[in-house]
């Protein structure tokens, strides 16, 4: 399935099943907590990719062919992803007005709503995910994750999220701004800003599924090209990129004067590293077992992708 269109069809059923799940998760409070619940569902549900929580289901079906049980996984890991992105947006963060074509949470709700709304988001998320560990054999019939698996999964996802994640990638990204960072300052910055999150769920998809280690391991070569290459083509983006697509201005970067692959190296040879980078990925992909397709077009996307 590595032919674009096969692949972007793929990506929206992932999606479509992510969205419908992760609606039900927004809890019904009465106001004023209402107004936090109304800001989640603001920024959860505002039509994400779902790439992250599609290449967890993804690696968990390469072993076992019902994805039900990890669907509150994949949803957790979207739940992260979407408290992220409401952080990074504001004005404290990255200062950005616009997120995917809407005002950015802070804009449309306050800065104070937004704040705790991403906060909410992430206690969710482990939530979510505590409860799977005893509702998946309900839901799957034969499929029920132990305590143990359930343990891992959560400590994968803190561990993505934390100063060797996530936050340790924006802090690291406040640190360098209006500085000349290296491009082994800035591989670092985006292994763990951007690459963490999508390592963790394929790492998560592996475990719930009982891969063994070495497809494990081929599984983490590809996230971590995955995400390096995706942090350097929104590094293209922001120079070369179509705001109207983006759903948020281009040339943020370069005026608050932060380093990029691009300012680095140029756009041409920035181009070049995601292609390596996408190539690597594709041959990760060659050591796991099953039809692998999906993934490949993940890649594939992310390389050519124009948002």
């Amino acid at each position: 399935m590595s032919d674009p269109d096969q692949a972007q069809a793929a990506l929206s059923q992932y999606a479509d099943r992510i969205e419908k799940a992760l609606e039900a998760y927004i809890p019904d409070c009465p106001y004023p907590e209402s107004r936090v619940t109304e800001a989640m569902g603001y920024s959860l549900l505002s039509g994400g990719k779902r790439i992250r929580g599609a290449i967890l289901m993804a690696f968990y079906r390469l072993v076992r062919e019902d994805m039900q049980p990890a669907l509150p996984f994949a949803c957790a890991v979207e739940m992260v992803h979407a408290y992220s992105l409401i952080h990074d947006d504001l004005p404290c963060m990255d200062d950005d007005d616009l997120r995917r074509g809407k005002p950015s949470c802070h804009i449309a709700f306050g800065e104070a709503t937004a704040l705790l709304a991403g906060d909410a988001l992430l206690g969710l998320a482990f939530q979510a995910m505590a409860e799977a560990g005893s509702a998946a054999g309900d839901a799957a019939g034969d499929v029920c994750f132990s305590p143990e698996t359930v343990l891992q999964a959560i400590l994968c996802l803190a561990r993505a999220i934390g100063p060797g994640g996530m936050i340790g990638g924006q802090a690291l990204d406040l640190a360098l701004e209006g500085g000349h960072a290296t491009q082994a300052q800035l591989d670092r910055m985006y292994r763990k800003k951007t690459g963490a999150l999508i390592r963790a769920a394929a790492q998560i998809g592996c475990l719930l599924a009982g891969a063994e280690a070495a497809a494990t391991a081929a599984a983490l070569r590809y996230a971590d090209c995955l995400g390096l290459a995706f942090q350097i083509i929104d590094d293209i983006l922001d120079v070369a990129g179509d705001a109207a697509l983006l759903g948020k201005p281009v040339g943020s970067d370069q005026a608050r004067g932060k380093s990029t692959y691009v300012s680095l190296l140029g756009l041409r040879e920035a181009e070049r590293c995601a292609a390596e980078l996408h190539r690597q990925a594709k041959e990760a992909l060659g050591a796991l077992p099953g039809d692998t397709g999906f993934l490949l077009g993940v890649s594939d996307m992310l390389l050519h992708r124009q948002r």
